[in-house]
């Protein structure tokens, strides 16, 4: 009698188990600790059994295979909306009819460039995710979270400098670059979407770095105090970034770079304080949370 109620109760709960399955497994996803050790320790444990690094090398590869194929599919929607694209690109200079191509295939090579630009904006928290789920088995609960959470802000990160790029950089450079000394310009389509993806693409990555600051300090990679000490150190390397990615060699176009950049170094470090506090506090905590005990 017993068993056929527990038989009973088993079958009428099973529609709450199914839906509550997610988050079960969602929470044991979460609440997995890896195993203590050094990196000493790891690395004497991949010379005794190469079989290990041999399987990190296989996870890279299905999570790049992976990232490529998402990579093929968002840049052929690319491909299928580069020209409205390009319409909205060149609308700052007063749209595409202002572009003046002087090579058979400097139209096309535009083109291709939109098309790859987006694919890669429209599988960006796609690769983002893939990142994740390479270096989450060494990841502790707190910094799986951590990364779970960063995934989306990325890809806003990536929007707000795409459009801080757009809409207040290009604005306020192109009718400087175009009329400077009195010379009227006629851009290339190769030159100008060269300039404008890059611009896009490198402030939208640079929009990132304070992200990624506020994570290693949540982590304890990095500190508020070492970043503001080297503030010097990061202008030049700023300066140096910003000098390889930029189009053209003159220094207004160095400067849109430059400026932005340094001033989400400078806002990195105040988040950087805001996450080592965090850490602090939750260290002191004196009710720590329970950790599961390893099966070794």
């Amino acid at each position: 009698m017993r068993a056929a109620l527990a038989r009973v109760g088993h079958i009428l709960t099973a529609p709450f188990r199914w839906v509550t399955a997610p988050f079960r497994a969602f929470r044991r996803f979460l609440d997995y600790e890896p195993e203590d050790s050094s990196a000493g320790d790891a690395l004497a444990k991949t010379f005794e059994h190469p079989s290990v690094l041999l399987e990190h090398i296989e996870a890279l590869r299905g999570h790049l295979l992976r990232s490529l194929a998402a990579m093929a599919v968002t840049s052929a929607i690319g491909f299928a909306f580069a020209s409205r694209i390009l319409d909205w690109l060149s609308k700052p200079i007063g749209g595409i009819t202002k572009l003046q191509a002087i090579e058979v295939t400097e139209s096309i090579g535009a083109f291709m460039r939109v098309s790859l630009l987006t694919g890669f904006a429209l599988a960006f928290p796609y690769l983002c995710f893939e990142l994740f789920g390479f270096v989450n088995p060494g990841l502790r609960r707190r910094e799986r979270v951590l990364a779970l959470m960063a995934i989306p802000m990325a890809f806003l990160l990536f929007l707000l400098g795409a459009a801080f790029a757009y809409f207040i950089m290009l604005p306020a450079a192109l009718p400087f670059l175009l009329n400077f000394m009195g010379i009227h310009t006629v851009p290339r389509p190769s030159n100008y979407i060269t300039f404008v993806t890059s611009l896009i693409f490198w402030i939208g990555i640079a929009f990132q770095f304070p992200l990624i600051v506020y994570a290693l300090a949540a982590m304890g990679v990095v500190r508020a105090g070492m970043l503001l000490r080297g503030w010097r150190f990061a202008v030049v390397g700023i300066a140096v970034v910003a000098a390889a990615v930029t189009p053209t060699v003159d220094p207004i176009n160095m400067s849109l770079v430059m400026v932005p950049m340094i001033l989400l170094y400078f806002l990195s470090i105040g988040l950087a304080a805001i996450a080592q506090r965090g850490r602090k506090a939750q260290q002191t905590d004196p009710h720590p949370s329970p950790r599961p005990q390893s099966s070794t």
